[in-house]
């Protein structure tokens, strides 16, 4: 209609004004977060949502609202996930019709989420990560001898394509909105649910995420819900942190990490929920 405007596109919302201590920060949550996902194979944003969220405002150099959060920890997501899911390749451990089945009903899921997540409301993106991250703490307490069937030599046999389908694209949904690749729920999802075998399960979530999160970057970026500036910086410290935690993780043993990254869970389910019910 003539002589209406169009609605202009929100800036993206990151901190206020970035100050020399506020991107010190960032690039030290970087950091750490990353060397807990190189150390605990998880993506990353389990780690990095809370440190970004609850951190700078405790150190008093700045605060990013949740939506902010989201689009820098999906950006991080997004390349750690590229990288890892190249490297597992290279040892035959990604499934390709896995990936490309979970891949696009994860995509498509992620995409879904991350462009509904400018209509929400943070304290229900707050509750969607909380149910995220519970489901998670049950899944990790289920025994590995449950979990686990002897793994093929050539990629996963009768997996349930229905079943990858629906759990792809339900993590993908809640991911997106979130800002979460997904993978710390996801690869349980692909053990417990579809029947996936632990190797392949573990270099095929990487592609499946890959593929998810760009996706994901795509729908906060065209809804001005990334701010790069912020986003860059933690990928600076980022880059170091995860090779770092994976060489760490090389010395440690598989029992080890399982417990590490068990703790790590709890407490931030314990964290975030404290946050879900102090909102209410």
């Amino acid at each position: 209609m003539a002589g209406r405007q169009a609605r202009p596109r929100a800036p993206a919302p990151g901190p206020r004004g970035m100050t020399l201590a506020l991107a010190a920060t960032l690039i030290g949550l970087g950091f750490g977060g990353a060397f807990v996902s190189g150390l605990l194979g998880v993506g990353g944003a389990i780690v990095m949502i809370p440190l970004l969220l609850y951190v700078p405002p405790l150190l008093d150099v700045g605060t990013l609202s949740v939506k902010a959060v989201a689009g820098v920890t999906m950006v991080q997501v997004m390349v750690a996930a590229t990288s890892g899911m190249i490297a597992h390749r290279r040892h035959r451990n990604v499934d390709t019709e896995l990936a490309w089945i979970g891949g696009v009903a994860m995509a498509l899921g992620s995409l879904l989420g991350a462009l509904g997540s400018y209509y929400v409301d943070d304290r229900w993106l707050l509750l969607v990560f909380a149910i995220m991250v519970t489901a998670a703490c049950a899944l990790i307490l289920v025994p590995a001898d449950a979990l686990v069937s002897p793994p093929p030599v050539d990629g996963p046999q009768g997996f349930s394509r229905p079943r990858a389908v629906t759990v792809c694209g339900g993590v993908g949904l809640g991911g997106g909105l979130v800002g979460a690749g997904g993978a710390f729920l996801l690869i349980p999802l692909l053990l417990v649910v579809v029947g996936v075998p632990i190797r392949v399960t573990i270099g095929s979530s990487l592609a499946i995420t890959a593929l998810s999160s760009l996706t994901g970057v795509i729908g906060k970026a065209a809804t001005g819900q990334v701010p790069y500036e912020s986003a860059l910086i933690v990928a600076l410290g980022a880059v170091p942190g995860a090779q770092l935690g994976a060489a760490v993780s090389c010395r440690l043993s598989g029992d080890q990490l399982k417990l590490a990254l068990g703790l790590v869970i709890v407490v931030i389910a314990i964290r975030v929920w404290w946050d879900v019910l102090a909102s209410h």
